[in-house]
Parts: C-alpha cells; structure tokens; sequence
C-alpha cells in the first residue's frame, strides 16, 4: 500500500546527444493540448476561423513564456542577482520558475495582437468568444505544467502526515524543515483545482456571455491559487505578513469578478 507520493529520481531524460528536461517537456505537452482544445472550442463557434488558433499561438506562446519568467525574475530577484545568484539562470527555464500572471498577461497582449492582424483578413467572431474558446485548454495546460514542479521537486507545501502527502528528499527540504519527511503535495492540488475547473467551464458552454468564461476563469482559478499560496514554505517575499502572490491572487480575483460583471451588463 502506497502511504505517500514519492518524489521523481529524474528530471531530465538523455536521448542521445539531447537532454529532455521533464519540466520543460509538461509545459511543451500543456501547450500543445491547449491549442489543440482551443482550436476545437473556437472552429465550434466559428467553423470558417480555420488554424486561427495556431497562427495566433505562434506569438502568444513565447510572448506569454516571456512574460512568465519575467513575472518570476521581477518577483524572486535575489535567485538570480543576489549573494550567490548568476543572472545567467535567468535563461534557465527548464529549471523551473513561470508566473502564470505574466504568462497570462502578456500571452493575452500577443493573443489580441496577432488576433487583429488576422481579422483585417477574414472576418472572425469578437475577440471575447477566442479568449472563452481558449480558457478551458489554458487551464489543463497549467494542471499538466504542475507536474513539472514534481519533477523538479519544488514549490511544496507545509508538513504533512498523510496518504497523499509528498516524500521530499532531505537535500530539497527548506532551512527548519530538516526534520520533516513528507509535505503538502501543492503541485497535486492546484494541477486537480484547474482540470475540475476547466471540466466546469467546459458544460457551462454558451450559459454565459461573451467574455465570462475567461472572466470566471481568472477569477475561481486565482480564489483556489489564493488558498494553496497560503500552504507553501518556499522562500517568498512578503507584504504585511502575506506572500506577494496572496496579494495578486486577492486582486486578479476582484479584477475578474469586475469584469465578469460588466460583461454580464453588456447582455443584460
């Protein structure tokens, strides 16, 4: 009987002359299925917008990477430019270190770009249905992304004894945790938080107006990342006693539900 999660002896596969870093291959896999669901929610609304959401993936997807590791260098500066840092490591992406509000941030700036671009060619539906379309794949993405983190054996939660706790080897155990074995494994719940909410906004289908879908989903995904910010033990800076992420989650969670109202209004 299996009394807790193991923690990966691998994170890289050697394949030849080539390294396959396994965090990096979770982000790629969440990518791809992303664009894949993406694709098959918008043609859904729009049958003609063929290959739509590839042409425009192609610069919303590292546009978006680069706003994530941003997001992370900005947030966690002392592991790349303080005592002991190399700002080489800023590159390293495979190491782990994207901030799905940069991510997703900048990625919607590139998304909306390309989108206009597109739209002086053919007529395509408001930009609002591409972003609900999208959602749901997002959301799987960062569920499969999460599995990186296990891989890399990072960004844990607090002690825990329980079946579903994670074994964390003791060279990876934070300073004062040296005596605990097994932690919150938070990468497990915020990977089982975005697939149940992406399942959510999969039947809510065309409840909800334009626009409400990605809304509800900024908005629930930040409530559930508020409360597993709360759990983990990785270094973090704080304000007012809080992790800086709290703070983003308490306010990307109001945006949303700003916006999931006025949007409401548009149809009211």
């Amino acid at each position: 009987m299996i009394r807790s999660i193991p923690s990966p002896t691998v994170s890289s596969l050697e394949l030849g002359p080539f390294t396959v870093h396994l965090y990096a291959l979770c982000i790629i896999t969440g990518i791809a299925i992303a664009i894949w669901l993406g694709d098959k929610r918008f043609r859904a609304h729009a049958p003609e917008a063929k290959s739509v959401v590839s042409e425009v993936a192609i610069t919303a997807v590292p546009v978006g990477i680069i706003g994530g590791r941003i997001y992370h260098v900005i947030t966690s500066p002392d592991a790349y430019f303080g005592s002991g840092g190399n700002p080489v490591d800023v590159f390293k992406i495979w190491e782990g270190g994207l901030g799905i509000w940069g991510a997703i941030s900048l990625g919607v700036i590139g998304a909306w770009w390309r989108y206009r671009q597109l739209a002086k060619r053919t007529q395509l539906p408001n930009f609002a249905h591409f972003l609900d379309a999208l959602a749901p794949g997002i959301l799987f993405a960062q569920a499969i992304g999460r599995f990186g983190n296990w891989f890399n054996i990072e960004l844990f939660g607090r002690p825990l004894n329980a079946p579903w706790a994670l074994e964390v080897p003791a060279q990876y155990r934070p300073t004062g945790y040296s005596a605990f074995e097994t932690f919150h494994p938070t990468f497990l719940y915020e990977a089982i938080w975005c697939a149940g909410l992406a399942f959510v906004l999969i039947r809510l289908g065309k409840r909800l107006a334009p626009g409400q879908i990605f809304s509800l989903y900024v908005m629930v995904y930040s409530l559930g990342r508020l409360i597993i910010e709360s759990i983990r033990i990785d270094f973090a800076h704080t304000i007012a006693g809080l992790r800086l992420n709290i703070w983003v989650s308490l306010i990307v969670v109001v945006g949303g539900a700003v916006m999931f109202r006025m949007q409401s209004r548009k149809v009211d």
